[in-house]
């Protein structure tokens, strides 16, 4: 059965109720999550990996350790990293299952902002920080994804997702689990469609983007971004 929400909202966590492509500084937002301490290390890095992004042609990336990478908690992450030389903003791409609770795997080109590359391995300290993006949201539909089977990844978002939900015909929201390779996997389908979505990010921004449809290995844009927190 064919569903349209009765009600669209479009809204952010500091109560915006226009929502703009470059977002509001929000009110509400939580604090950010504190500085980290590790070892940074390199490996021949281009952006996918772990997290399923495509390749990043600035190769300015890095893979979250084991630890804090979770169920791909902090994939699409922009992180400003310290090392001895010099600091480094990278997105965080991939998984490194051998680093350390703290540590960083850079890509080469990152590293060597940081770092000799003759050094290898150097302490390093990294922050969170929003990633530079314009324009709104975006959802990538994975092969395969229909009425029965929907696997969503949320693209061009300033701070990690934390969770994604998705209206059901008797308009209430349902999360969606997320799966490692980071996609939110409705293993039994969301419905022929037009999907609205509601993303809340690891600083508590919510907003909502009505009239996703459904694609097999497309990507959609969204109508709104979220805002930026101090």
């Amino acid at each position: 059965m064919r569903w349209v929400p009765a009600v669209i909202a479009l809204a952010a966590c500091g109560g915006s109720d226009s929502p703009t492509y470059d977002g509001p500084t929000s009110a509400f937002c939580m604090a950010a999550r504190p500085q980290a301490a590790g070892e940074g290390t390199y490996y021949d890095a281009d952006g996918t990996g772990n997290c399923s992004f495509p390749a990043d042609p600035t190769r300015m990336v890095a893979a979250m350790n084991a630890a804090d990478y979770g169920t791909a908690a902090w994939c699409g992450a922009c992180l400003d990293v310290t090392g001895p030389t010099g600091n480094v903003t990278v997105r965080v791409t991939d998984q490194c299952p051998g680093c350390k609770k703290g540590d960083l795997d850079l890509s080469k080109e990152a590293f060597a902002k940081i770092a000799a590359l003759s050094a290898g391995r150097v302490p390093i300290t990294w922050r969170e920080v929003a990633c530079d993006v314009t324009g709104p949201l975006a959802y990538e539909f994975k092969s395969g994804s229909s009425q029965y089977y929907a696997a969503i990844q949320v693209r061009n978002h300033r701070y990690p997702i934390a969770k994604l939900e998705a209206m059901t015909p008797s308009a209430a929201y349902k999360p969606v689990a997320r799966v490692d390779y980071n996609y939110f996997v409705a293993q039994s389908g969301l419905g022929p469609g037009p999907y609205s979505l509601r993303i809340t990010d690891t600083r508590g921004n919510v907003v909502e983007d009505p009239n996703i449809a459904v694609g097999d290995a497309v990507v959609r844009q969204g109508a709104t971004q979220l805002p930026t927190c101090p």
